[in-house]
C-alpha cells in the first residue's frame, strides 16, 4: 500500500469573503466546493482547487465568523507548501503578492498568518492549476508540494511513518502523486488553534485500501476513528506520535457527485444527510461574493 501523497490541507478562517478574495483573486485557485462543516453544519467549509476539483490540489476552510488569529506550536501543520512551474514563477509570485524572494523558495503568508512556501516543482508529475486572467498558465499553482509542522521531538515519530510508508525526508510517495512532510522546532509556548491556524493534513488513498489503511493505524500504536462518510471521499483520523492530526482520504467519489464540473463552488451544496437542515443552515452562513464571477462577465 502506499499513501497518493497530500489528499488535502483544512484550515480554519474567522473571515469566508476575505479568504475566498485571497484564495481565489490572489493565489488562483478555483472554489469547487462551498458546503458545510459535516461535524458542525452551522458553518461554512470552503474548499479550493485546480479546476477540476482534484485531490493533491485541494485546501479546505472551516469558516468560524470573528474567530481570533491563533498562532501554531508543537503538534501543529504551520506552513503549506505548493509548486510552481520555474524560477520565473517565484519572481512572478514575489511580485504579486508585494514580498521579497529569498532564496530558491518563496514564503508569504495568507491575511490570517498561515505560512504558504512556493517550490519549483522538478517531480514530473501531472500540474494540477486552476485559471485566472492575471496569472499566466506557466506560473499557477500546481498542486501540494508539502507540509511543515512544529514537533520538540521528531524522532518519536520517526517508527510511525516509516510503518505508513513514508520514505526518509518524510516522502508519502504513491503511484502518481508524493507529497513531503517536514518538521520544524517547535517554539515556545503551546499552540493555539484559531483563525490561521491549521486543523489537519489528510494524505490520499484509494478506495479499496482504505479499510486496510485504519487497520495499519491501529497497528502502529494510533487510535483511527471508525472510517466516516463525507460523500466526496470518505476519512479516518487519528494522531501521529508528534500530535499532528492526520487524516486518510479516499481518491473519490470526489466533487462532482452533486455538481457539474463546470458549476463547481457556485451553490451551497449539502450532501444528502444534511440537505433536510438546509432551510435552517443556509440563512445563518456568511453570504459570499466569488471574483469569478465577474471574470466570466468581462
Amino acid at each position: 500500500m502506499k499513501l497518493e501523497g497530500i489528499h488535502h490541507v483544512t484550515a480554519i478562517t474567522g473571515d469566508a469573503q476575505g479568504n475566498v478574495d485571497f484564495y481565489v483573486d490572489r493565489l488562483g485557485l478555483r472554489l469547487v466546493k462551498k458546503t458545510v462543516n459535516q461535524d458542525d453544519p452551522t458553518v461554512y467549509h470552503l474548499f479550493y482547487a485546480d479546476e477540476k476539483g482534484s485531490a493533491g490540489s485541494d485546501i479546505t476552510f472551516f469558516e468560524y465568523p470573528g474567530a481570533t488569529r491563533g498562532r501554531a506550536g508543537a503538534g501543529m501543520v504551520h506552513r503549506v507548501l505548493w509548486r510552481v512551474g520555474s524560477e520565473d514563477s517565484l519572481d512572478f509570485w514575489a511580485e504579486r503578492l508585494g514580498v521579497e524572494r529569498s532564496g530558491d523558495t518563496l514564503v508569504f503568508a495568507d491575511p490570517e498568518g498561515l505560512e504558504h512556501e512556493l517550490v519549483v516543482d522538478t517531480t514530473g508529475e501531472e500540474p494540477l492549476s486552476a485559471e485566472h486572467p492575471e496569472v499566466p498558465r506557466e506560473h499557477a499553482l500546481r498542486g501540494f508540494h508539502g507540509v511543515r509542522a512544529f514537533t520538540s521531538d521528531p524522532e518519536q515519530s520517526t517508527a510511525f511513518l516509516e510503518g505508513l510508508g513514508f520514505e526518509p525526508g518524510w516522502v508519502a510517495r504513491g503511484e502518481s502523486r508524493s507529497g513531503t512532510y517536514e518538521y520544524d522546532a517547535a517554539p515556545e509556548g503551546a499552540g493555539v488553534p484559531g483563525a490561521g491556524t491549521v486543523h489537519h493534513v489528510a494524505w490520499g488513498s484509494s478506495r479499496e485500501e482504505h479499510e486496510a489503511w485504519r487497520e495499519r493505524a491501529a497497528e502502529l500504536g494510533a487510535r483511527p476513528t471508525p472510517i466516516i462518510e463525507r460523500f466526496y471521499f470518505k476519512s479516518i483520523y487519528f494522531r501521529e506520535p508528534s500530535g499532528v492530526l492526520f487524516e486518510i482520504a479516499t481518491l473519490g467519489p470526489g466533487f462532482t457527485a452533486d455538481e457539474p464540473l463546470e458549476t463547481l463552488g457556485e451553490r451551497l451544496s449539502l450532501p444528502p444527510a444534511f440537505e433536510p437542515l438546509r432551510e435552517q443552515v443556509e440563512p445563518k452562513l456568511t453570504p459570499i461574493r466569488n471574483p469569478r464571477e465577474a471574470w466570466s462577465r468581462t
